[in-house]
């Protein structure tokens, strides 16, 4: 673990894993700590992970001021970690809710990056959202064994829940879980498990929090990064979906998006090979 200060005095953590080129990497949750992330599934083989524990989670310190948990200004936090690491352009990969973090940082520092990855990754940032109609179609589509079904009928109670205007408990959404992952098994569920301990639930309630978003400014900014985007998306995961991933990937100059067979929303778990094969081509050649 190392620590670096930033732009308020915040102490935040970062871990490195493997040897090579360095690549950034921006956790999801929201605000849940990197350790999930593992080492993406053999990526460390040829590449230097760059793991950042945000503010209030893993092994970085609480902010004075917890109103700071709000995405943009975590933007400051990822530009402190590149100047840290002496950087002048680097490579970055965010997953899920980190992807809205990546794109606020793309768009406030594009001359910055060289290669950008998003992995399965929500798109607050630029007015983008899968329908529930959308998500509830994919989730279906995996209906007919356990643990999926149960899943299924709780994903739908979710839904209909928001759909009220109510809040859904933390139980429903453990209940939808297995739908998240391709595959389900004890490496699995002690993936699920970990999620609690790992999360800043208070952080998490604020990362999107009024004020954080400005989709057309972000939108037009993007259009100044001049380097390569790929959005990775899981043929089993319903946000983003395959169709929403082509559409972020189309808001950039040299934007390209692909679809992991047999995934959903925390591929690296689901066909490790694919995956880190597939990432280390795109940073290598930017396809």
């Amino acid at each position: 673990m190392s620590i670096f200060t930033s732009y308020d005095g915040t102490e935040l953590a970062y871990h490195v894993k493997g040897e090579g080129e360095p690549l950034v990497c921006l956790p999801g949750g929201a605000m849940r700590a990197s350790a999930y992330l593992g080492d993406l599934g053999g990526l460390t083989a040829g590449r230097r992970l760059i793991l950042l524990d945000l503010r209030g989670t893993g092994d970085s310190r609480v902010p004075a001021d917890e109103s700071t948990y709000r995405v943009d200004h975590q933007v400051a936090d990822v530009e402190a970690l590149r100047n840290h690491l002496g950087l002048e352009r680097m490579d970055l990969l965010a997953h899920s809710a980190g992807g809205n973090l990546a794109l606020l940082y793309a768009a406030a520092h594009p001359d910055r990056l060289r290669r950008l990855a998003l992995i399965t990754p929500t798109c607050w940032a630029v007015g983008l959202d899968s329908t529930p109609e959308r998500r509830l179609e994919v989730v279906r589509a995996r209906a007919g064994g356990e643990p999926y079904d149960t899943a299924i009928a709780a994903y739908e109670r979710i839904h209909g829940i928001l759909a009220a205007g109510g809040t859904p408990t933390p139980a429903h959404w453990r209940e939808m879980m297995p739908l998240a992952y391709g595959r389900w098994d004890d490496e699995v569920r002690a993936h699920i498990d970990a999620s609690g301990r790992e999360k800043n639930a208070a952080a998490s309630v604020a990362y999107a929090g009024p004020g954080a978003f400005d989709p057309p400014a972000t939108r037009a900014a993007l259009r100044h990064l001049a380097g390569e985007v790929l959005v990775l998306a899981g043929e089993l995961d319903g946000n983003p979906t395959a169709a929403l991933a082509a559409e972020l990937a189309g808001l950039f100059a040299q934007g390209v998006t692909d679809v992991q067979p047999g995934g959903a929303h925390f591929p690296w778990l689901d066909d490790p090979k694919w995956f880190a094969a597939r990432l280390e081509h795109f940073l290598t050649t930017g396809a």
